[in-house]
């Protein structure tokens, strides 16, 4: 395991950034849309990080959601970017694993499709 990781750790530490990213400008965003509607859900970009995380990572944890129709459009579209994003590690990873057990086995004697002797 500590071999795949090592192999993958670029693709996951990007994985792992591009995920802050998003959790930054979905709290941006939200932050925008909803604080004149709800300041006491919404009140500051930090504080919306909160409802940013739930989403992605869930589908919300239902203290804090929008009520507006441009947050609710939001909250869905980062709700579906989150399942996206809990697949790719585990897309990395599987990959990885697959690499390193294709790598372990010898590879056969090319053989002639033709007359079936070794090429």
């Amino acid at each position: 395991m500590a071999a795949v990781f090592n192999s993958e750790k670029e693709k996951i530490f990007m994985t792992i950034f591009i995920t802050g990213l998003l959790l930054l400008l979905a709290s941006s965003m939200m932050y925008s849309i909803e604080n004149a509607v709800q300041p006491d859900k919404f009140p500051n970009i930090p504080a919306t990080l909160w409802w940013a995380v739930a989403t992605l990572t869930t589908v919300g944890y239902g203290d804090v959601y929008p009520i507006t129709v441009a947050g609710k459009i939001l909250s869905g579209i980062i709700a579906i970017l989150g399942i996206g994003l809990v697949a790719l590690p585990s897309g990395i990873i599987s990959s990885g694993f697959i690499s390193a057990a294709s790598k372990g086995k010898e590879q056969p004697d090319k053989i002639c499709p033709h007359c079936g002797k070794e090429i």
